[in-house]
């Protein structure tokens, strides 16, 4: 084969395969799952940091100079809403270097999947969180585990890299800090940045679920999840903390917020972190009362 020839051949080749484009996995329905996945228009948070999730569940894009990191894939279905919000934002989803997760809970993971085939990113979250991202389900000690493998299961994903508490995950010049928040989930991960801009810089904090919910059968009273909320809402409260931001936007207020827009940027609030602790012990204070109650039902607490 001459030159001419080798080179025709590898156009052709190239041309047929296409650019990499996403293939979800088959979506998961579930009484929320419709309104958690109504398409939201991505916009920019401050600095580095953009919102490119669906109306109901978080997904963030940081920037870096080496490349981008997703946190959060929402439902298998909301992978494609994330997918066209991260092109619509200006950016390059194959230029995603890294994808971090704060619970394995198919509403946050069950897009991640889909997102990994397509960018080949290595996929980032606690020692616990990974024995589920690796398998698709949930362990025994997740509270939720009691609704059983066929409502809670998602697709496994490849290529999960386990870090420890305090441990950073850095991409170019943006570093990543996990920090473990169990209770929700035995492998819930807050993340926390820095992000800069026009001479300001803020520190923000992707804080995970601390919602006490769980499959009824379970008893937040009988097991850990209730020790470990409460360190986990402490650890939270002490961070710095300019911005909030939550793996259901709705926990920091996104919707009001972009209303208010127009009086700057409402979504810095050095208090929010401590006021986002202490509601979610309240709810757990409340969860243990009724409890102890009769005729307790845990699924009125919520997802």
């Amino acid at each position: 084969m001459n030159r001419c020839s080798l080179i025709f051949l590898v156009t052709f080749l190239i041309a047929a395969c296409g650019p990499r484009e996403l293939e979800p996995d088959a979506a998961i329905d579930c009484d929320n799952c419709e309104d958690w996945n109504r398409p939201q228009e991505p916009f920019r948070i401050y600095g580095n940091t953009w919102y490119v999730g669906t109306a109901g569940l978080s997904s963030i894009l940081l920037e870096s100079d080496s490349g981008l990191i997703l946190i959060d894939g929402g439902l298998p279905q909301s992978a494609a809403i994330i997918d066209a919000n991260i092109r619509s934002a200006g950016f390059d989803p194959l230029q995603i270097k890294a994808i971090l997760l704060s619970h394995a809970h198919f509403d946050h993971a069950g897009g991640i999947a889909a997102l990994q085939r397509l960018t080949g990113a290595a996929v980032y979250t606690s020692v616990e969180g990974a024995k589920v991202l690796r398998s698709g389900k949930l362990q025994s000690d997740d509270p939720q585990y009691l609704y059983g493998p066929e409502n809670t299961s998602f697709a496994a994903i490849d290529n999960v890299v386990a870090i420890a508490d305090r441990e950073v995950v850095t991409i170019g010049d943006v570093d990543v800090t996990a920090v473990y928040t169990p209770g929700h989930t035995p492998g819930g991960v807050t993340w926390t940045w820095t992000s800069c801009a026009l001479g300001s810089c803020y520190d923000i904090v992707y804080a995970d679920s601390l919602t006490a919910v769980s499959a009824p059968g379970y008893r937040f009273s009988d097991g850990p999840a209730a020790d470990q909320l409460i360190e986990s809402a402490g650890a939270i409260s002490e961070l710095d903390c300019d911005i909030l931001l939550s793996p259901h936007p709705f926990f920091f207020g996104m919707q009001d917020k972009l209303e208010r827009r127009a009086e700057g940027n409402p979504f810095v609030n050095n208090v929010a972190c401590m006021m986002y602790a202490e509601s979610s012990l309240d709810w757990l204070q409340q969860r243990l009362q009724s409890e102890h109650a009769k005729n307790f039902d845990p699924v009125i607490f919520g997802h």
